[in-house]
């Protein structure tokens, strides 16, 4: 089993990972090329009790979070929330000339503060354990003088203005994040609508195999681990590309198939509706009568009268 690594603590982490104490016990900035981690720890999986925001440039290997594995060949950025488990595991053959920063944040730092209500809706916390950012040179660059205010801040005499302009600066920091996802985001639309193409599939696979008969309806969140991306990441990328969330894609596509049933077979209607995995036939009723304004009967009478 992996061995998990658990660090309570910035200035544990500072610990571990062979370097002096923060400067700052809640708020830290570190230089990855600094690190001189034990090869125990290397071979561990990390959860933490604190956010990391890191670039990572010049590891040669794998990065494991949530359900996906990335190469780190090329520089990545990547956000980890506290109790998030990851793993980076570097290629022993290659001879690393790392590079990058690590920005640690307990949550104490920022609570009963502006960032403290915000921070959970910055959607890439999630994305975190399922798609990295691939920066740009010239979006590295814009970071940098971000990451110097937080620095300047905590290394000098800290006095009632500190935390405030620092947490500006990590506000600041979040934004550009933001915005940096939204430029991969759209340039990865051809991607994604490959994405959109296997989603339809799975649904399709899921009824014509009778796979919804003995499991019942498809669920989103089933549908995005097939996939391997989270559910919040499938919904987001659905309502961009079709309009629709994929509640309302299933929701089409079993009356599409209701309808062919209906239309073609003399199946009575509690039988479609067993078959396309209702387990309460009134249920397929309601959503047929919803989305058709018809009855499943009434709509069969206009093809057999």
């Amino acid at each position: 089993m992996q061995n998990i690594c658990i660090v309570k603590t910035i200035e544990e982490f500072h610990s571990l990972s062979g370097l002096e104490a923060p400067q700052h016990p809640l708020v830290s900035i570190i230089n990855y090329a600094g690190l001189n981690i034990s090869q125990r720890e290397r071979d561990s999986s990390w959860m933490l009790d604190f956010y990391l925001i890191a670039i990572k440039r010049g590891l040669q290997g794998k990065m494991y979070y949530g359900q996906q594995r990335y190469d780190c060949d090329n520089g990545i950025m990547f956000f980890v929330a506290p109790q998030q488990v990851f793993r980076i595991q570097p290629d022993k053959s290659s001879n690393e000339e790392r590079s990058g920063w690590m920005l640690l944040i307990h949550p104490d730092f920022i609570w009963n503060t502006s960032l403290a209500k915000r921070i959970s809706k910055y959607d890439f916390f999630d994305y975190a354990i399922n798609e990295a950012l691939f920066l740009s040179e010239e979006e590295e660059v814009t970071l940098e003088p971000i990451l110097e205010g937080i620095k300047k801040e905590y290394q000098t005499d800290i006095d009632q203005y500190s935390q405030n302009i620092i947490i500006a600066h990590i506000e600041t920091l979040l934004q550009y994040s933001e915005r940096f996802y939204q430029r991969q985001f759209n340039n990865r639309k051809l991607t994604n609508r490959n994405i959109v193409e296997r989603f339809e599939n799975l649904l399709i696979n899921h009824f014509k195999s009778h796979i919804a008969s003995q499991k019942g309806l498809p669920s989103v969140q089933i549908l995005a681990e097939q996939l391997h991306i989270s559910s919040k990441y499938l919904s987001k990328l659905l309502k961009e590309i079709t309009g629709q969330t994929p509640q309302q894609h299933i929701q089409a596509k079993i009356i599409e198939i209701a309808k062919l049933q209906l239309s073609t077979t003399e199946d009575s209607v509690n039988e479609i509706a067993y078959n396309l995995g209702f387990i309460h036939p009134q249920s397929f009723h309601k959503l047929f009568k919803r989305k058709t304004e018809q009855t499943p009967l009434q709509f069969r009478k206009t093809f057999f009268r």
